[in-house]
Parts: structure tokens; sequence; C-alpha cells
């Protein structure tokens, strides 16, 4: 995860502050910020403050204490957060015996004078539950098993958008006689003909009947922006490499493909083939493309006599959406506000959503 990493100097000042009375409007001559006071009877050996919700997404941030420097009881602690970090803060105290003091949400706006108290000893973390898969929806879907006696057969990558509904490209299952495709849980299913494809816009949408799961969210908004740390997910050189699925970080290099057309993204995520058809997800797990192909390298430098490197290029996920919309298939959205995840954690979330794809001629 990008996540921006602000000094100690720079986003906090140390200080003493005098409590305002709530009602009064901070007086433009008074610095910006708040103070936080000790009110637990113990002395703090850490101070984090964050801004809501990030606290309850257990995504703290740094310790605002020098090891040498522990906030005794009574003592205060003054936090000067950057012009736009808002008024809504989660605020948690560490102390000497273990417990903790926690408070969040807290509108610094109105009470610029924080006192934490009733500390307690943190409660365990529950134990994780495993994640949702796409599988089949019971024990009485039809699975199927790849032919191994197929003339021909080429991969890639689909991912769940609906239940029995999976995006791909449409030059993935082109021509294909049977489409099967493997679930995360390990099961193989096969397509219903016919799919609805799109071929200038390179997509397809395939029926597996009893296919269930978590469906992946498109971006509804923010606009996607030039720089932005985006991850790639898929099955590529299938046979060559490993049989698990693959995931590449990279960043959205242009907002406009090959040939500039209007439809696609350049990205710097490397793909290669297998990859076409998996999905473009940002740094929370939402899709903002589909993988559609990488830049011919041979080709450029037969042309212009230099070798073009990681020039790769998705589907914009609003083209991908309209076009599984005209399919009559509603596909689930979400916006990309907050912190980003970490990239581990979005190749999770795309795990769980994404299949192999097994085309037989």
């Amino acid at each position: 995860m990008r996540t921006a990493i602000i000094s100690l100097a720079s986003f906090l000042a140390l200080a003493a502050l005098a409590p305002s009375p709530p009602a009064r409007a901070q007086n433009a001559a008074e610095p910006a910020g708040f103070r936080v006071v000790n009110r637990t009877g113990t002395d703090a050996t850490a101070l984090y403050a964050v801004r809501s919700p990030r606290g309850g997404q257990g995504d703290w941030g740094g310790n605002f204490l020098r090891p040498d420097r522990p906030l005794t009881d009574g003592g205060g602690f003054r936090v000067t957060p950057n012009a736009d970090a808002g008024c809504r803060f989660d605020l948690r105290l560490i102390l000497g015996d273990g417990r903790e003091a926690v408070l969040r949400d807290h509108d610094i706006c109105v009470n610029r004078t924080v006192d934490l108290a009733n500390a307690a000893r943190p409660v365990a973390p529950a134990a994780p539950r495993p994640l949702p898969m796409a599988a089949p929806a019971s024990r009485e879907t039809p699975l199927a098993q790849p032919n191994q006696q197929a003339r021909q057969v080429s991969t890639g990558t689909g991912f769940l958008v609906a239940n029995e509904r999976v995006m791909t490209n449409h030059h993935v299952i082109d021509n294909c006689n049977r489409v099967l495709l493997r679930t995360p849980s390990g099961h193989w299913l096969a397509a219903n003909p016919p799919a609805r494809m799109d071929a200038q816009l390179d997509l397809a949408l395939v029926n597996v009947p009893g296919l269930v799961g978590p469906a992946l969210a498109f971006r509804s908004g923010p606009a996607v922006r030039r720089g932005e740390g985006v991850v790639a997910y898929g099955f590529p050189l299938a046979g060559l490499l490993s049989s698990d699925p693959k995931l590449t970080r990279g960043e959205v290099n242009g907002l406009r493909g090959i040939g500039d057309n209007p439809n696609q993204y350049q990205i710097s995520a490397e793909v290669q083939p297998g990859n076409s058809g998996g999905p473009l997800v940002d740094m929370q797990g939402h899709v903002v493309g589909v993988v559609v192909s990488k830049l011919n390298a041979q080709a450029v430098s037969r042309r212009t006599g230099d070798i073009a490197q990681n020039v790769n290029f998705a589907v914009q996920g609003q083209a991908a959406l309209a076009f599984a919309r005209r399919a009559g298939v509603e596909p689930r959205l979400a916006e990309s506000t907050g912190a980003e995840r970490n990239t581990a954690d979005v190749g999770e979330i795309a795990h769980r959503s994404t299949l192999f794809i097994r085309c037989e001629k």
C-alpha cells in the first residue's frame, strides 16, 4: 500500500495549548490543533491520533511519543494536523501497564482539549474467518472436467461481476467449442453459450450456471487519475508458470490506449498471455479496468528501431460497466475513498472472485 508517511516534525508540533471553551470559535491568531490530556492515572508510552475512520479499521499510523518521554498522568500533548485533515479524529493511548484508552470519531473543532481516561485491557481480536470465494452454488451444481483430447487449448482470466456472470475478453473465448472455468475453490464449471460479446471493446460476458460468490465491485468514483496505483490479477503463461494466480502491481500511465483509444488505459502493471480478461483493481480492490493486451515489442522494434518495454493496456472500467449493463447485468458499485489497502489485501479481494478460463477448440 502506498501510504504517504509524513514526518513528526512536519505533521505534529509539541507546544502548550490552553483549553478553549467548546462554544467559542477558534481565534484566527491562535495556532490550529488540539491537545490530548492523559487522565488515566498511569503514564502512557504511546499516543496515536488519526483521521476517522482509520482507527476503527485498525490503521493507527505511528506513535507520537518518544521512548524516553512518556506522557505522564495529567500531562498533555499537542497535535497539529494538516489544514485539510478535517475535524473527526480517532485517538488512542497505550499505558505502561498494557491498558488502552480509546476515543473514536471525536470532533476536535468543537472541543480542542481531549481528556482520555477509562482505560481497559485491549480485547483480543477474533480469529479471522475464511473469506468467501466464487464456487458452485451447491453439491447439485453440475461440475465439468477438461477434455484432455481437445485439439487446441488456450487460456485466459475472468472475474465474477454477478452470480453466474463472468466478465473476460472477447478474444479469450472467441471461436471456442467449449469454455471451462476453474473457481478459486478448485472446481471446474462449464459456461453455457451464447455469451454476450463486444468485439470492438474486446469484452465478453459468459453465463456460468451454478456459479455464486462475491462479485467484484466496480469503482463509481472518483475518476481515475494518472499515477494511481493498480493491481492486475490473473493467470499468465499457464502451463509454463505455476497454476496459481499471479499479482502484479503498477500504475496508470495514461488515460487512453493504443492509437489514442478512449476506452482503454495504459498501465505499467506487467501482463503476459493468460492475463487477458483479468480484473485491474485500484488500491481498495475496486475494478477500474479489464486487462486486455500488451504492446508487441517486436513489431514496435521493426517500426522504430527501439524496443518498447512494459507497455500494457486495460479496457476502462466505465466502458466495461456500460457493456455489462447493456447485457442486462447490474454490477456492484463502490466509491474509492479513504485509506488505501496494502497490495496483499487487494490481492486477496481479487483472488476470491477471479477465475481461470480454458478455451477448448
